[in-house]
């Protein structure tokens, strides 16, 4: 088959799945709104507002079945809102006639309710808006479909989702639902969490709630269960008697960037390894699901969680980089990290042994997130390439979406010499094509689908928590330091030592540069 005949039939699978989705989204007269809860807010302005433009303008949002509604407690006017959002949706290469009127009548379907987050009046009033929607696209009675999006800080959720509850709900349930969409973080460690959930699970069913992890939406992170369990020849090799070990990194190369006094509150561990990099741990370790329903991929991943054993200080590394507490809004004597790297052991029969080295760190010398699984040393290496490196497994989360395969060849030429190479799929080239969706896009997808699959359930929440509970409040207590790193570096030097200690071997002098059209 010929490229370009693969991207025809490429972009036909795809609009085939969507037709699908739009299907089982919007049945016969049934409405469906869609109600953003901190609406001027700069989550929803800069994900929220503009992931549901980019499934309207794919026609996943019909605009004879969909409103949209802002909530907040600015006072402004609905063209006020519109403006607000109109820099966030136009393309940064600028906008063709054919995106502005996309963009026009994208905004034409909000309309922005203002009120208090704990107030009746303006849920009322915003039920009342809703309703009139509901009634002007002849929604059948029962059918009509509400999803309330919470871009807003978690202290606020309880009160909310109380208001929601009392008097927004879908009236009757003849197929039409209520479901709601809450961002992390979910509490700060595992007693609060657990308040939080008891909350708000007094309200809602758990069917009913959509637990947000942004990273369960990228691309690669979704092909992980494709790629472990539709290849045969990975099913042999994904085990402790292959693997040497495996690394979860995320990398930024700015700090906190105003952002300081926020990030204080939480840290490193919190903010991204306890939720993101836990989630992708799961889908790396869980065992094949029994089949592809969300339940059953839940289970697998709660499972990974209760199999991984307490931390121990001595696979701990903490780092804070010179010049975070200049910030103003940062205390003078903050003890949070903003680089951290742990080392997590699973106690199963697949991985016991193996170390996964989880790592996330701000202000470092490059920006990317990634999972590298390294494999054991070949044994008896009679071309003596040990020093060369071993084979990795590599997958690019972001920025350049690709998976790649070290691994050792002949170098071109005369002489019998070895060198390392990859077998290289990196997405911009394969799939130059096809535009990959944003996480927020798919999630939102998938909440209005009622699929959970990627989304957090309770329990996988309270077993996340378990594990890194203890750390926390023995950070929180100044039981343990960060050690300072310049920013622009690998962080500590100690996090490699770690790193060593726990059988990682870095290849020096190779150096994936990802290809070009």
């Amino acid at each position: 088959m010929g490229s370009g005949q693969w991207h025809i039939e490429k972009r036909n699978s795809f609009k085939n799945d969507f037709d699908s989705a739009e299907s089982e989204t919007f049945p016969e007269n049934g409405s469906l709104s869609i109600i953003v809860l901190g609406a001027s807010g700069d989550l929803a302005k800069k994900k929220t507002f503009p992931a549901l433009y980019n499934l309207f303008k794919q026609g996943l949002l019909p605009s004879n079945e969909v409103h949209i509604f802002g909530y907040a407690r600015t006072k402004i006017t609905d063209d006020d809102l519109r403006d607000r959002l109109r820099g966030y949706l136009i393309p940064k290469n600028g906008a063709s006639s054919k995106d502005s009127e996309a963009v026009s009548n994208f905004l034409q379907l909000i309309k922005y309710v203002s009120g208090a987050y704990d107030a009746e009046e303006g849920f009322r009033l915003l039920d009342k808006e809703i309703s009139k929607h509901e009634v002007s696209k002849h929604s059948a009675n029962g059918l009509s479909r509400r999803l309330f999006y919470l871009a807003l800080p978690p202290s606020v959720y309880p009160s909310v989702c109380k208001m929601i509850k009392h008097y927004c709900m879908n009236k009757t349930d003849l197929g039409g639902w209520t479901r709601v969409v809450v961002e992390k973080p979910f509490g700060r460690d595992l007693a609060s969490a657990e308040e939080l959930s008891s909350q708000i699970g007094e309200l809602f069913d758990e069917s009913q709630l959509y637990r947000i992890d942004h990273y369960l939406g990228k691309e690669l992170v979704q092909n992980l269960l494709v790629l472990r369990f539709a290849n045969r020849f990975f099913l042999p090799l994904w085990n402790r008697d292959n693997i040497d070990n495996v690394q979860i990194v995320f990398r930024e190369d700015f700090g906190t960037d105003g952002r300081g006094g926020y990030f204080d509150q939480y840290g490193i561990i919190r903010d991204i390894i306890q939720n993101h990099l836990l989630q992708v741990l799961c889908l790396v370790a869980m065992e094949k699901p029994v089949s592809l329903t969300p339940e059953h991929i839940r289970d697998e991943k709660v499972k990974v969680l209760q199999s991984v054993l307490p931390i121990k200080d001595d696979d701990v590394v903490l780092g804070q980089y010179d010049g975070y507490r200049d910030d103003p809004t940062v205390p003078d004597n903050s003890n949070t990290p903003t680089f951290a790297t742990v080392v997590l052991h699973i106690h199963n029969e697949r991985w016991e042994g193996v170390p996964f080295i989880v790592k996330a760190g701000k202000a470092l010398n490059s920006r990317k997130a990634e999972i590298r699984v390294q494999f054991k040393d070949v044994p008896g290496d009679i071309f003596k390439c040990k020093k060369q490196g071993r084979n990795e497994f590599v997958i690019r989360l972001q920025p350049s979406e690709a998976m790649y395969m070290k691994l050792t060849v002949k170098k071109p030429g005369l002489e019998m010499q070895t060198v390392q190479s990859e077998l290289d799929l990196s997405y911009g080239q394969r799939y130059h094509e096809v535009a990959i969706p944003e996480a927020y896009e798919r999630l939102i997808l998938d909440t209005i689908r009622g699929d959970q699959q990627h989304f957090v359930r309770r329990d996988e929440l309270k077993a996340a928590w378990e594990i890194f509970t203890p750390l926390l409040h023995r950070i929180d207590d100044g039981e343990l330091k960060p050690l300072p790193y310049k920013p622009g570096s690998r962080g500590p030097e100690a996090a490699d030592e770690l790193q060593a200690k726990s059988g990682y071997v870095q290849t020096h002098g190779y150096i994936w540069i990802p290809p070009t059209l």
